[in-house]
């Protein structure tokens, strides 16, 4: 797909992606408070920085349902949760605060920060900035942005908006063209998904074929359909830094022993 090819997300991400436009015009409401907010609250850990490791870095991820999946752990504890992850060894902990499909909330963002020592990655349909203003003041060290979510224009703008907030981003790609464009703004954590977000559908070729082109400066992540020490095996020999991991790890009786069994993969660095 080229620049002057693309056109809104359709599907699920389209549906998604039109919830949260609406959901960020209630945010402007609030600008005043969450600027006063966001500039008085305390450097949080560096995202990227935590990812740079010997072994392949685990995000994990804190999710109670999904379009996809439906019920992945409906009663969840955020709090209770992120604390286990981080005792198994993770090296970031990823909320998941979209509320209408996903069942989070901001406040989840809010609480695993203040319980949490590792850095917290806000993971939503953000495409307006008052969203990564949000983020910034809820202590969030990064926040998602989705390249096939946001026309080329707002992903530029987006990725400005959080440099100026010094937020940082993981920049969330699907093919070559957005992997340019993920590039072409310095992201410096890019996230591979081997799921479509529009069908739903996963394919994980996609990480195979686009781990290999990230420059081994950028920390590369591979996202969906990893759920074993092997699947993660398969990635860091495809050049990932670091995975994320949110349905099986949310659905643990363990997820202490969970993380931990996932968090001793060699880390190949990429030639390039």
């Amino acid at each position: 797909m080229q620049a002057s090819a693309w056109s809104a997300p359709t599907g699920t991400l389209g549906m998604l992606v039109e919830s949260a436009r609406r959901r960020a015009l209630v945010l402007a409401d609030h600008e005043d408070s969450l600027t006063r907010t966001a500039r008085d609250g305390a450097a949080p850990p560096g995202f990227r920085a935590a990812l740079d490791r010997d072994s392949v870095a685990v995000i994990a991820e804190i999710k109670r349902r999904s379009p996809s999946k439906g019920a992945i752990n409906s009663t969840l504890d955020a709090v209770a949760q992120a604390s286990a992850y981080e005792r198994g060894g993770a090296a970031a902990i990823s909320v998941l605060s979209e509320p209408d499909h996903f069942g989070g909330s901001s406040l989840d963002v809010e609480d695993v920060r203040r319980e949490v020592t590792v850095p917290v990655l806000k993971k939503d349909f953000h495409v307006h900035p008052i969203q990564l203003l949000e983020a910034k003041a809820l202590g969030a060290s990064a926040a998602l942005l989705i390249a096939r979510a946001l026309a080329p224009g707002e992903l530029v703008e987006l990725a400005r908006e959080a440099r100026m907030l010094d937020l940082e981003v993981l920049v969330e790609v699907r093919d070559e063209w957005e992997l340019e464009r993920a590039l072409a703004i310095d992201a410096m954590v890019i996230g591979v998904n081997n799921r479509d977000l529009e069908t739903l559908r996963i394919d994980p070729r996609t990480a195979e074929r686009l781990l290999p082109a990230i420059p081994r400066g950028v920390i590369a992540v591979a996202e969906s359909g990893m759920r074993t020490a092997g699947d993660i095996l398969d990635a860091a020999s495809w050049g990932a830094d670091a995975v994320l991991i949110g349905s099986f790890l949310s659905a643990s009786e363990d997820p202490q022993a969970a993380v931990r069994a996932l968090c001793e993969i060699p880390r190949r660095r990429r030639d390039g």
